[in-house]
């Protein structure tokens, strides 16, 4: 079940209509692919082949081709991170720094975990928790930032409007805090 965490008032907001409505007030929009159809056996991969990759997107071809008509992307991929992906912290470090990009993107997660946060121009930041199933869609220039929970473990598909994908630029913010610290 996602649950929500509103930065400068501690609200937490917890189910999947309550999370629906709250994000769609930011302009951002929630909804949920059925994560059940990646089998058990790629969910356990630590890295994904080529193969593994086409296999994933293979399976939610429905869904990739819907809400692409829908939002006019012309890329997507599967992401695999994990403690056996080359550079990890790397990858995670410019990942978990806040950044915007100049398109729209969304990201579904299909295996693991981890934390979004995004600025909103009314409630300032937030964080939701994205567990398998859940897929976001990012509204250009909007600031956000993704860290993976401990198992350090996703699964997502990723679906960019340029065919080259997206382009990050850093949205350096003092009055944004990251585990207890300004940055």
């Amino acid at each position: 079940m996602p649950e929500l965490l509103i930065k400068n008032t501690n609200e937490r907001i917890s189910g999947v209509e309550n999370v629906r409505n709250y994000l769609k007030d930011c302009n951002v929009l929630y909804e949920q692919w059925d994560s059940t159809k990646l089998p058990a056996e790629l969910k356990g991969h630590k890295l994904l082949s080529d193969e593994e990759q086409k296999q994933v997107l293979d399976l939610y071809k429905e869904e990739i081709s819907e809400l692409a008509g829908r939002h006019g992307y012309q890329q997507w991929e599967v992401i695999s991170l994990s403690n056996a992906t080359a550079n990890l912290e790397g990858e995670l470090a410019e990942l978990d720094e806040m950044h915007a990009h100049g398109d729209e993107g969304a990201h579904a997660i299909l295996s693991g975990n981890g934390i979004l946060s995004m600025k909103d121009d009314n409630s300032g930041y937030f964080d939701i928790e994205l567990t398998a199933g859940d897929v976001i869609v990012i509204p250009e220039n909007t600031p956000h930032s993704f860290a993976l929970m401990k198992n350090k473990e996703v699964i997502a598909v990723r679906l960019t409007i340029k065919e080259n994908g997206w382009t990050l630029s850093p949205y350096p913010d003092p009055a944004y805090i990251k585990n207890g610290q300004p940055h």
